[in-house]
């Protein structure tokens, strides 16, 4: 089972590098109609903005949960954003990452932590 990660800013990181927003967040967004995001090669710091996702309501940025380059970025998302609404843990992943600095992952909030500070909003 893959295990996940979280910002504080929403956003969650596989073991596998892979990242995209929590549930919570895709949910307190509503529908998603449009996703910006990096071509792959492209290298950022941990928690610098690296794409953007409008929905009905807002439009947010996204955010480097680690530092890393991006080796690959969900091209479906361009036809399909409603993928973050509907599987944000699976076919609404946003990019695959290349961790930088592993120590960092660490520093991300586990699952039941995650949860339990979205419970508290």
């Amino acid at each position: 089972m893959t295990q996940l990660k979280f910002s504080k800013s929403h956003e969650y990181l596989a073991d596998d590098g892979t990242v995209g927003i929590s549930r919570y967040a895709a949910e307190q967004l509503g529908d998603v109609v449009y996703v910006e995001l990096p071509e792959p090669g492209r290298t950022f710091a941990q928690g610098e903005e690296f794409g953007v996702v409008e929905s009905v309501k807002a439009v947010s940025s996204l955010y480097a949960p680690v530092a890393g380059t991006v080796v690959a970025s969900n091209a479906e998302l361009q036809e399909h954003p409603e993928y973050v609404n509907q599987d944000p843990y699976g076919k609404g992943w946003l990019l695959k990452f290349e961790i930088a600095d592993p120590a960092q992952v660490s520093a991300l909030l586990d699952e039941a932590t995650y949860q339990s500070e979205v419970a508290t909003h």
